[in-house]
């Protein structure tokens, strides 16, 4: 499917390009998308923190993608490829899961890596720097759990952990009840 509208792209890069694509494409007038962690790191025997990519390998491009663009984001050195079925048939990210995604690098709060979820009850959270995200809820006990969002054309998710009393169904009825 041809867009001449803005969307967002997920871009696949070659290992530990992610800070150069990134500042190549600001230079080339697009708007990239890198969302980043805190991570330990340490270097010459002393710890400290450092910002990490939250999906090594991949950061997300908003642009209207036409061939022209799109031939000028592929030359971008370290750029594999478009996710996408080819330039005529490129797939967009839908805009709910990158506003999850910028919601969860803004709020400063511990992310964690997980396994992508295809199925589960879809929540949406309440109360706290991520209300109104929406995404999976995991119980990890009777009253804390992680709420994983997922991109799931990278087939990859990450989880923050949240109060079960901090989320609801998506279809909004109840506000999930604690679980024994």
């Amino acid at each position: 499917m041809l867009t001449t509208d803005e969307a967002w792209y997920a871009v696949w890069l070659r290992s530990n390009y992610e800070h150069a694509v990134n500042q190549q494409l600001s230079a080339k007038g697009f708007q990239p998308f890198l969302p980043e962690v805190h991570a330990w790191s340490r270097r010459l025997g002393a710890r400290r923190t450092i910002r990490t990519p939250m999906f090594p390998r991949y950061l997300f491009v908003r642009a209207a993608l036409d061939k022209h663009r799109y031939l000028d984001l592929l030359k971008v050195q370290g750029v594999v490829r478009v996710l996408e079925d080819g330039w005529t048939r490129l797939t967009p990210v839908p805009d709910v899961e990158i506003d999850a995604i910028q919601q969860i690098a803004a709020s400063g709060m511990v992310v964690f890596p997980c396994a992508h979820l295809l199925g589960g009850e879809r929540v949406r959270v309440l109360d706290g720097p991520l209300t109104g995200v929406e995404g999976q809820f995991v119980f990890e006990k009777a009253s804390k759990g992680r709420l994983v969002v997922s991109v799931d054309m990278l087939g990859r998710s990450i989880s923050v952990e949240l109060d079960a009393a901090c989320v609801e169904p998506c279809n909004g009825v109840q506000a999930m009840r604690m679980r024994a």
